[in-house]
C-alpha cells in the first residue's frame, strides 16, 4: 500500500529521472521520452531516433519491491522466455551490467528502482466486444496454463524473492493494497454486505488450502491492461505483481474492473477451456473461481482507495463500489 508522497505526484520530475535513465543505457542522447500510464509504477515508452528502437522504461514505486524482489521477477520471466513459446518482454540491462538500474533527483528524498523492457507491439483487448473477448481468453487460458506449468516446473520457483498473495496478504487486517472498507461511497450497509463476503472468502480458502496443484507462483495481475492483442497472438507484460498465490486467482485477475459485466459465465468457460488444453482443472478448483473473482474485487476497492496517485477512470469510484456490493450478494447467495 502506497502512502502519501507529494513527489510522487510531480510529472516533471519523473520525466526528468526518464530522460537521465537514458544515459544507462545504449541509448541516443536523441532518444524522445513519453509517458505511458502511472500505477503501482511509472511507465516511459523510450524511442530511440538513431536506432529506430523503442523500449519500455518502469521506474518503481520505493518500498512496493526490494531488487532483490525485482530480480526474481526477471529471473522467472528469462525462464519463461527460455522454456516456453509465450510472448513476454525481454528485460534490458544496463551499461553496467545490472537489469536493476538506480535513478535519483535532488528533489527526492530516496532513489527509485527502474527496469527497462523490450517493446511489444499489440493493443489492449477490447471489453465492449464480447465476441472477440471470448475467443481471447480461450487463448489467455492456455497462456494462464503455461505460465503455472512452468512455474511448477522450475525448482527455483519454490525460493523465489517474491510476494505472497493469500487471504492475509489481500483482505487481512494489513492488506498489500490497502483496505476496501476505505473505497469511495462506502456505506455501513455495502460495507456489512461485503465484510459477511470476506469471512465467507476466509473459511472457503482455510478449506480449500495451499496444496502445490492450487497453490504456487502466479503472475497475479492477468487483467486486460497487461495483455496486448497483435493478430491472434497475445503477449504478457508487467509481472511486477507475480508471486505466490493460488493458481485459480489468476482468472479473478483477468475480469479486473469488469467482474460485473453479464458475459463473465461465457469468458470462464472459454478460459477453462484453454486451460484445459495444457493443464488440469479439477472441478474443486472450478468450484471456487467465484471465490477468487470477489477476492480479486474487494483487493481492487482498497486499490481505487490508497492509489490516489494513479492512473484510473473516473467511473470507478461510487459506482464501483455499489457494483462490487451486487457481486458479494450473489456470492453469498450461492455459497454462505
Amino acid at each position: 500500500m502506497s502512502t502519501k508522497d507529494d513527489s510522487n505526484n510531480n510529472t516533471e520530475i519523473f520525466d526528468e529521472m526518464a530522460k537521465s535513465s537514458i544515459n544507462n543505457y545504449i541509448i541516443s542522447q536523441r532518444s524522445q521520452v513519453r509517458l505511458l500510464n502511472k500505477s503501482e509504477n511509472t511507465t516511459y515508452m523510450i524511442s530511440d531516433l538513431e536506432q529506430e528502437v523503442r523500449t519500455i522504461l518502469r521506474i518503481n514505486r520505493p518500498g512496493y519491491h526490494t531488487p532483490q524482489e525485482l530480480i526474481g521477477e526477471l529471473m522467472w520471466m528469462e525462464e519463461i522466455r527460455n522454456k516456453t513459446q509465450l510472448l513476454i518482454p525481454q528485460p534490458i540491462a544496463g551499461l553496467n551490467g545490472e537489469f536493476v538500474q538506480i535513478l535519483t533527483h535532488n528533489a527526492l528524498p530516496n532513489p527509485y528502482n527502474s527496469v527497462m523492457f523490450t517493446f511489444l507491439n499489440g493493443r489492449q483487448p477490447d471489453e465492449s466486444n464480447k465476441g472477440q473477448l471470448v475467443e481471447q481468453f480461450h487463448i489467455l487460458g492456455e497462456i494462464t496454463a503455461v505460465l503455472h506449468k512452468n512455474a511448477m516446473e522450475w525448482p527455483r520457483s519454490q525460493t523465489l524473492p517474491r510476494f505472497t498473495w493469500d487471504y492475509e496478504s489481500i483482505l487481512g487486517d494489513k492488506p498489500r493494497w490497502g483496505k476496501w472498507e476505505a473505497a469511495a461511497g462506502m456505506t455501513a450497509q455495502l460495507e456489512s454486505l461485503c465484510s459477511r463476503a470476506s469471512k465467507v472468502i476466509k473459511r472457503r480458502l482455510g478449506e480449500y488450502g495451499k496444496g502445490k496443484e492450487r497453490f504456487g507462483l502466479i503472475h497475479a495481475d492477468l487483467r486486460l491492461a497487461n495483455l496486448l492483442v497483435d493478430n491472434d497472438k497475445i503477449a504478457v507484460i508487467d509481472f511486477d505483481d507475480c508471486g505466490f498465490g493460488w493458481y485459480m486467482f489468476d482468472f479473478g485477475a483477468a475480469v479486473s474492473f469488469i467482474e460485473h459485466k453479464p458475459y463473465i459465465p461465457d469468458l470462464l468457460a472459454s478460459w477453462l477451456d484453454g486451460y484445459r488444453r495444457v493443464r488440469n482443472v479439477s472441478q474443486e478448483e472450478e468450484n471456487e473461481i467465484p471465490t477468487f473473482v470477489i477476492m480479486r474485487r474487494l483487493m481492487l476497492l482498497g486499490w481505487l482507495a490508497s492509489h490516489y496517485d494513479s492512473d484510473r477512470p473516473i467511473e470507478l469510484e461510487d459506482d464501483y463500489t455499489i457494483k462490487t456490493a451486487e457481486i458479494a450478494e450473489n456470492y453469498l447467495l450461492k455459497f454462505s
